[in-house]
């Protein structure tokens, strides 16, 4: 299976009363070995951030695992942010 576009997701975790402004990101992009990679990127809004790069053999296998992360960041309270950029 190749992957003929991007899988993104981006989240964004704001709690103005514990001064939390914070985003996470998951893209699946492929490779030039025909691999896929998950890379995860987030911190605080504003910064650069960190990030973790994940190669997986098979692109299903990528875009499987991000499709596991998603549901566990949005329960420790991450909401989705459109693409038009509006808040959650």
């Amino acid at each position: 299976m190749l992957i003929k576009e991007p899988h993104q997701i981006h989240l964004h975790r704001i709690d103005p009363s514990r001064n939390m402004r914070r985003f996470y990101s998951l893209t699946v992009q492929p490779t030039l070995f025909g691999e896929a990679s998950l890379i995860r990127n987030w911190g605080r809004i504003g910064t650069k951030g960190q990030t973790m790069i994940q190669t997986f053999e098979n692109p299903a296998d990528a875009a499987n695992a991000l499709l596991r992360l998603e549901p566990a960041k949005i329960r420790r309270g991450y909401c989705t942010v459109s693409s038009e950029g509006e808040e959650c």
